[in-house]
Formats: C-alpha cells, sequence, structure tokens
C-alpha cells in the first residue's frame, strides 16, 4: 500500500460508536433551547479575519496564534471561526435583527483553533451556545444560566461539575484593578510563566487564568477584583445568585475567573469539572453589552454562553455506554427475498415512522445474518420466509418478552407489532 492519507493532527473523525452520544448531547441541547423558546441561527463557518480582531481582540491568544487565517483569491484575509459569538453578532446586525429588539438564539457547529492538541481539546472542536440580545438586568442572566444547568442535569452529570461565578464591574473599576495588578506583579515578572510575561503588558487580566502552579502561587497575595467592584456591581452579583439559588442552582464566586476574550464585561461564569484534568470547563459564558456596538451596530446588551461538545462526550463516555440500537431488524431467509425485505422494511417504517428499521442485506446465509444481528441486539427480528406453495410468512419475535408469531400477511405482522409495542 502506499502511504494512508491521515485525518490532520488536532482534528478527530466521529465513528458510528461514538455518533450515539453526538446525537444524545445535540438532541437534548435542542430539546432544551426550544424548551425556553429560543430560536436557531446558522452562520458561515469563513468570515473575514477582521471580525474576530475587533472583537476577540488583537493580544488575545485566539487572534495572535490560534486563528486559521489565510488569504483568498481575491487577496481577502478570511479565518475559520474560532468561536460562535462575534459570528452570531455580524450576521445579526447585519440581518437588523438587534435595534428596539429582543432575540433570544441558539447555535451548534464546529469552531477552529490551532491549538496543542489534547484530551478535550482539538483543533476542530464543536460549540453549542445560546445568545440573548436586548435584556438588561439579572433575570435574563439567570435563564440563561438555568438554560446550562438544565442541559448538565439531563446528560446527567450535574453531580460532576461546579458553576462558578464572578463580576467583572464597570470599565472604570476593571481599569483600576489592572493597574493595581501590573503594579503588583511587575516587581515580580521574572517569576512568571512565559505566556503571564507577555500578558503583563498586553492583557493582564488573562494571567488569572494562568494554569502554570508558581504564577498561581504568586497570584495568592495578589489584589483581587472583589476588591474594586462598586456597591452596585456587588449587588447585582448578589441578586443573580439568589435568582439562580431559587431555582436550584448554587454557584461559587471565583474571584479569579476571567474569560478569554475581550469582549466580556459585568457577570462571567463557568461550569466546571475535575475528571478532564487541565481542560476542565465544560460550559462557560457572560455578559458582553459592548460587542453589538463594537462591531457597528447600535448598543445593545447580551448574555450567553458556549458549551464543549466535546468535553461533555467525554465525561458521558466514562460514565456511561451508549449504543444505537435498532427496534426491528427485517431478514432475509434466502438471498432471493432481498426484494420484498426492502418492501416489508418500507412498510414498516410508515407504520412506524419512530423505530429504527434495519434491513440486512449483506446477501449471507440466514446463520451468519442471524449471528450478526444478535450482536445488534434489536428488539424484534422477522425472518422473511417462503411455505411450499411460495407464498411469503414471516417469522417476528419479541427478543425481549421472547414471544413470536409465524404471520401469513403483511397487516398480520403489523398488527402483532402494535399489540406487542
Amino acid at each position: 500500500m502506499g502511504n494512508v492519507l491521515k485525518a490532520i493532527r488536532g482534528t478527530k473523525d466521529m465513528l458510528p460508536e461514538e455518533s450515539p452520544y453526538w446525537q444524545h448531547v445535540e438532541s437534548l441541547f435542542r430539546d432544551v433551547v426550544s424548551a425556553y423558546d429560543y430560536q436557531e441561527i446558522r452562520t458561515p463557518v469563513l468570515e473575514e479575519t477582521a471580525l474576530f480582531s475587533r472583537s476577540i481582540g488583537n493580544e488575545t491568544d485566539i487572534v495572535s496564534k490560534e486563528m486559521y487565517s489565510f488569504e483568498d483569491r481575491n487577496g481577502d484575509s478570511l479565518s475559520l471561526r474560532p468561536e460562535g459569538t462575534a459570528c452570531v453578532v455580524r450576521a445579526g446586525i447585519q440581518a437588523g435583527l438587534f435595534h428596539n429588539q429582543w432575540q433570544r438564539l441558539w447555535y451548534v457547529g464546529p469552531m477552529f483553533r490551532h491549538e496543542r492538541p489534547q484530551k478535550g481539546r482539538y483543533r476542530q472542536f464543536h460549540h453549542a451556545g445560546v445568545e440573548a440580545y436586548g435584556y438588561v438586568g439579572s433575570a435574563i442572566e439567570a435563564e440563561v444560566i438555568a438554560i446550562s444547568h438544565e442541559l448538565l442535569n439531563r446528560l446527567g452529570i450535574l453531580d460532576e461539575v461546579t458553576c462558578q461565578i464572578n463580576h467583572l464591574g464597570e470599565a472604570s473599576e476593571r481599569a483600576a484593578f489592572r493597574e493595581a495588578l501590573v503594579d503588583y506583579l511587575t516587581p515580580h515578572k521574572n517569576k512568571l510563566d512565559e505566556d503571564s510575561q507577555r500578558r503583563l503588558s498586553t492583557n493582564p487580566l488573562r494571567i488569572l487564568d494562568s494554569k502554570v502552579p508558581a504564577t498561581q502561587e504568586l497570584l495568592q497575595d495578589a489584589p483581587t477584583l472583589m476588591d474594586f467592584l462598586s456597591d452596585e456591581s456587588r449587588e447585582h452579583l448578589s441578586q443573580l445568585q439568589e435568582m439562580l439559588s431559587s431555582l436550584g442552582i448554587q454557584t461559587v464566586v471565583n474571584p479569579s475567573l476571567v474569560r478569554g476574550l475581550d469582549y466580556y464585561t459585568g457577570v462571567v461564569f463557568e461550569w466546571v469539572t475535575e475528571s478532564l484534568g487541565a481542560q476542565g470547563t465544560v460550559c462557560a459564558g457572560g455578559r458582553y453589552d459592548g460587542l453589538v456596538e463594537q462591531l457597528g451596530g447600535r448598543a445593545t446588551p447580551a448574555f450567553g454562553f458556549a458549551a464543549g461538545l466535546e468535553r461533555l462526550i467525554l465525561i458521558l463516555q466514562e460514565r456511561d455506554e451508549l449504543t444505537s440500537v435498532p427496534d426491528l431488524c427485517v431478514i432475509p431467509g434466502n438471498p432471493a427475498f432481498m426484494p420484498t425485505t426492502l418492501e416489508v422494511a418500507s412498510l414498516l417504517r410508515e407504520h412506524f415512522p419512530a423505530w429504527r428499521v434495519s434491513s440486512q442485506l449483506a446477501g449471507r446465509s440466514l446463520k451468519a445474518t442471524m449471528k450478526q444481528v444478535f450482536q445488534l441486539n434489536p428488539r424484534y427480528t422477522c425472518v422473511i420466509s417462503t411455505d411450499e406453495s411460495g407464498m411469503h410468512y414471516f417469522d417476528v419475535k419479541n427478543l425481549e418478552t421472547r414471544e413470536s408469531r409465524s404471520c401469513s400477511t403483511q397487516t398480520d405482522l403489523i398488527d402483532f407489532l402494535r399489540e406487542n409495542t
């Protein structure tokens, strides 16, 4: 054989044994956002590079080091989207969705960042996002966080995650804290890790998010953002926590919690777990009231989150085994019965539209086919045979109850399945 082509480093194929997890998570997410009356929005994976440099920030790691950017044949600089919010804002401005309107939106799709691949972190990854535009105050923040809570609850992993929350304050409060943090860290610059040394002059708040133990140890005596918050900001955070508590959602204030994108202001939150090692954030978001105006629209309050599907699925895979099991397998007793197999399977799908009906069309012997079918573990099997006159009949069996019947017509077969469903 010649050189075998492989997936690009940092990307991952979704194989059939993994697809039930993806379908499960995406289906539950769609059920939750539908229950809250949020509407779907889809945006292209390709955008102008300027969209992300203007929204995320030129000094962030995402823009400076991680984006997949290139010039197209017209000389325009394009990028694969590294996150979804900027794309939604661009689409909303372009379509006139925001001015004097209220929008509650959701999306699911792939994102791209050139990062060092590791557990739970890929160069192509997938986000499920929720975003609310036009709403001020704590109530919408509580609702959006409640959506994330409900998703984690339906996935059955609430016992593995903690909701951390913080308030980034108003612009003046952040500026005062930034100055105090820089004053504290500058004499200790040589003790910081390389990324933190660079961020000290470009984006010092991101140092708080460093995973390097020596940097975290140095930060233990650093000033905290809480010391610079106004009474109004503190009250806002307290009110939000009370709202969430009334919904049965417990939160922990983490004064070091910041977000890696420059557009966040006010409340930020993360759902974190210890089961994924360093990549412990499974869902994160916050308020970004200035982003719409920053990208050319009129000032619009906004709050939202994105959940990492790969990380949610990793937790599920460690807890439960999900498989895609057919409800019924239609089996030709003889390879010559293939046309009838297709006909019967089509009829059953028509009468039982919620079922997974699998036609066994490999053309193998009945013994070999049945061996394969039992590995699929369906609820029912239906073997097509012929009697002495050459008429087809159908031996159907419920593998759970062991009840069976030999049906002489397709109508009898359908009646038996309805009676035993």
